[in-house]
């Protein structure tokens, strides 16, 4: 029988050298990598599945990125096929959102992490969460196989009439791509919430649990309120397309008003379910690298919880230009103010943590004070949008798009890069090379900002979004966003590289290389099968750095 040794969280008055002993005979040390290409229910096998997947998805919705910018860098036509044009910047937004973000996000960390944080061996429902994860991949195959059709052209969001009369075959496998996306979020949420809720370890108070698990909770909640509406409203255009019905056609009695209010219920929430996971990423991280217990801890759960609620009462703020009476334009606008109010929270409870901190400007750190600049930028340019006399100057412009892109490239795919670099270690069991990471870092900040920060002159100039084709007045800014768009592209080679050697090859990490004090850090790195022998035994909070322990209580 070998025995391991591996640190817990101390009791009250245990020394730093603390350790408990855990036997490994029962269960093999590790799945092989085999495992990860089968129907599998452990989560966190689940939760490496969903990231890799959602990797490969983003290098293609990356590459039709690109081929978008390379036509723009001109003002004629000379690249992209009008047609495939219209196919690709579809399908970008679509991949983007549907099979990157919102499944590493949350599939992906939520998954590995959840479990391991709550003290528990598994999700509350193994199979289920293995269904959930499997009908990404046919999804995801339904949209590449779209384009043999020409591919769905109506933009990721699908507009009646438009998506009634381009490329109906390709639309068709459009709908069904997104519903099982939707089937799987709404099957994964569902998981999450009895999770978090019932199978902490007994020891963890409620003013314990890790802002990841809060902000997962809260994410979960959002998406079993608003995927089912979107849902909906897909099933009726699939109707209107393939089965003669008129929900949505205007020639036939339809309303294609209604349509929007039944897409925009679900994606502006949608907007929360990226970036809120995101939020409770930073909320790890920063305490972590800055060596100090997070300013607010209960003011940044609470406003987790009040940006899932507010958040289901701004979906408007996207129609203002679509006949929205005057009374229903200030009541959105209003709510859209409202809601930055609990982000503000929390990006004060961060700048406040990073204050006095002892800082290490760790790859994952960088990431995370990166994130916090862009997603203020991209803030403040949602704010001015979220007042209708000015979002209907710019809506449908470039400064949509810039706004869109600070939010959600700025913001949630820089917290995935940092919530990689920071658990990388737990996964494999062996640390990234830093000199590479801050070298990704630098890349992706400069080419973040030369992509995005010139679209807000392009929108506040008149250039509208979603053409091949637009004045040469333009053709500079454009060529800006091209090369920063390439930037990118490039970006991503340091990081790839250094993903894999390192999963191999790196620095053995020990543990608990960050010295954190959440539960996965508890358990070996990788963990085992079922996490730990002996369940935790929780003595103190998360965040607690920099506290003496003999003050610490149960």
């Amino acid at each position: 029988m070998t025995q391991v040794n591996f640190p817990v969280n101390p009791p009250p008055d245990a020394s730093e050298s603390t350790t408990r002993l855990i036997t490994h005979s029962s269960h093999p040390p590790a799945w092989k990598v085999r495992d990860y290409f089968t129907f599998n229910t452990d989560h966190k096998v689940i939760g490496i599945q969903y990231l890799v997947t959602a990797f490969a998805f983003y290098l293609i919705g990356g590459l039709m990125a690109i081929a978008l910018r390379a036509e723009l860098a001109t003002p004629d036509s000379d690249f992209l096929d009008p047609n495939l044009y219209n196919a690709f910047m579809t399908n970008h937004g679509t991949i983007m959102i549907f099979l990157w973000i919102v499944p590493s996000a949350i599939g992906g960390f939520g998954n590995y992490l959840v479990p391991l944080m709550m003290g528990a061996r598994d999700m509350a429902f193994p199979k289920l969460n293995a269904i959930a994860f499997w009908l990404n991949p046919p999804a995801g195959l339904l949209l590449l196989g779209s384009f043999i059709f020409g591919g769905s052209q109506s933009g990721w969001t699908a507009y009646p009439p438009l998506s009634l009369v381009t490329a109906n075959n390709a639309q068709t496998m459009w709908i069904l791509a997104i519903v099982l996306v939707g089937t799987s979020s709404i099957l994964g949420s569902l998981n999450f919430v009895i999770t978090i809720l019932m199978m902490k370890v007994p020891s963890m108070k409620w003013d314990q649990v890790p802002l990841f698990c809060w902000a997962i909770l809260a994410t979960s909640i959002l998406a079993l309120f608003s995927t089912p509406v979107l849902a909906a409203g897909l099933v009726l255009l699939l109707f209107d397309i393939n089965f003669g019905t008129s929900f949505f056609k205007p020639d036939a009695g339809g309303n294609v008003i209604i349509y929007q209010h039944l897409f925009w219920f679900y994606s502006h929430p949608a907007v929360y379910l990226m970036i809120l996971p995101i939020f409770g990423i930073m909320s790890e991280i920063i305490p972590t690298h800055a060596r100090k217990p997070i300013f607010g801890y209960k003011a940044i759960a609470f406003s987790t919880v009040a940006i899932c609620v507010v958040g289901l009462f701004v979906w408007v703020h996207h129609m203002f230009t679509s006949g929205t009476p005057g009374w229903m334009r200030m009541f959105f606008t209003i709510s859209t103010l409202i809601v930055a109010v609990p982000t503000g929270v929390k990006i004060f409870g961060w700048v406040a943590t990073l204050w006095g901190g002892k800082i290490r400007f760790t790859s994952a750190m960088l990431f995370a004070i990166g994130l916090l600049s862009m997603f203020v930028m991209g803030g403040l340019s949602g704010v001015t949008m979220g007042t209708a006399p000015f979002d209907v100057h710019v809506h449908d412009t470039y400064y949509v798009v810039g706004h869109f892109h600070y939010v959600l490239f700025g913001g949630s795919v820089f917290g995935i890069y940092a919530g990689i670099y920071h658990w990388f270690p737990k996964i494999t069991g062996r640390m990234m090379n830093e000199t590479w990471g801050r070298v990704h870092f630098v890349l992706t900040f400069i080419g973040t900002n030369l992509t995005f920060l010139p679209m807000h002159k392009l929108g506040l100039q008149g250039m509208p979004r979603r053409v091949a084709m637009y004045d040469p007045q333009f053709t500079s800014l454009n060529q800006l966003c091209t090369i920063g768009a390439i930037l990118l592209g490039i970006s991503v080679i340091p990081f790839a590289l250094n993903a894999i050697f390192s999963w191999k090859n790196g620095e053995l990490a020990g543990d608990n290389p960050w010295e954190s004090l959440t539960l996965e850090w508890t358990t070996s790195s990788p963990p085992i099968i079922e996490n730990w022998e002996v369940l935790p035994v929780v003595t103190h909070g998360p965040y607690d750095y920099g506290h003496d322990k003999s003050s610490l209580t149960d």
